[in-house]
């Protein structure tokens, strides 16, 4: 089931059912209600109004404002190309535990809204990545745990948008990432419930793939996660309750962003991001998430 929280006018913000290109409106229910019907994971007991076709319509965040946002690392070969391309080496303890951030709940944006950087950043980088939303109260989640998904509201396209030299100065500080993120996150355009996906300890097959202008500059796959999601929620869960509506990210998978491809492939080939840039992120029924780049 893919569930969508989405723009009809300038002031009708309705929730829908995703189909193949239109949407079915949910009837009677909160906007704010996406992640209690998700977690239902029956079609057939919503109360479905008119169809309208996606050009009619606008995709929002599928959350308004998430509880809170955990950002993970969950992907070897992304903190690997990074650590060696600036000649360093992978810390062991990297292994050890997968590690995340808090993020900014209050700069959420969704599928084709635009992207002001801050003001001071000449090095603006998109990251490629996939997150999950809470969908019933969790703790202390076990890393081998077999029934994660059932209190997973669903999954969803994540671009954790990044001022990389602010965030070079901050972590020289051992504090941050902050105002390197604190900016923007997109999510969208819709949730996609566990049950669309073939789950094996704790890891699914899905194509992930970023453009830039049109251009492919990124491919990874959610199956290349070194830590896998039972992993992942156990440390966020752990002496902590995760709520309804806390997102998970899984952090930029191998080659999902343009420190990585600066340092692998080359800067003159892939610059920072500008004004006019449009960077899209997408995969196999997650759908396609676009944001333009705006001036400061």
């Amino acid at each position: 089931m893919k569930l969508a929280r989405i723009k009809t006018s300038e002031t009708d913000e309705r929730l829908a059912l995703v189909g193949e290109n239109s949407v079915r409106l949910i009837e009677d229910v909160s906007i704010d209600d996406l992640v209690a019907i998700a977690m239902k994971r029956d079609p057939s007991s919503l109360n479905l109004g008119r169809e309208l076709s996606f050009q009619d319509i606008r995709f929002l965040s599928p959350l308004r404002r998430p509880v809170s946002i955990r950002d993970f690392s969950a992907f070897e070969a992304h903190t690997k190309n990074v650590m060696e391309g600036g000649g360093g080496t992978m810390n062991p303890d990297w292994y050890q535990f997968p590690i995340f951030y808090f993020s900014n709940p209050n700069c959420v944006i969704g599928n084709r809204d635009e992207v002001a950087p801050p003001r001071s950043t000449k090095a603006l980088d998109f990251e490629l990545e996939v997150a999950c939303v809470v969908g019933a109260p969790m703790r202390d989640v076990t890393e081998d745990a077999k029934d994660w998904a059932s209190s997973i509201a669903g999954f969803m396209l994540m671009n954790d948008w990044s001022a990389r030299d602010l965030g070079a100065r901050e972590m020289k500080l051992l504090f941050g990432p902050a105002k390197a993120k604190d900016f923007a996150t997109s999510f969208g355009p819709w949730l996609v419930t566990p049950d669309e996906f073939e789950i094996s300890d704790g890891r699914f097959d899905l194509p992930l793939t970023a453009r830039v202008n049109d251009e492919v500059w990124s491919n990874g796959n959610v199956s290349e996660l070194h830590f896998n999601w039972a992993q992942i929620l156990a440390r966020a869960s752990a002496d902590a309750t995760l709520y309804p509506g806390d997102v998970i990210g899984s952090g930029t998978c191998g080659s999902g962003c343009i420190l990585e491809l600066r340092v692998t492939k080359g800067r003159d080939k892939h610059p920072w991001l500008k004004a006019g840039d449009v960077v899209e992120l997408s995969a196999p029924g997650l759908g396609t998430l676009s944001n333009r780049v705006v001036a400061p």
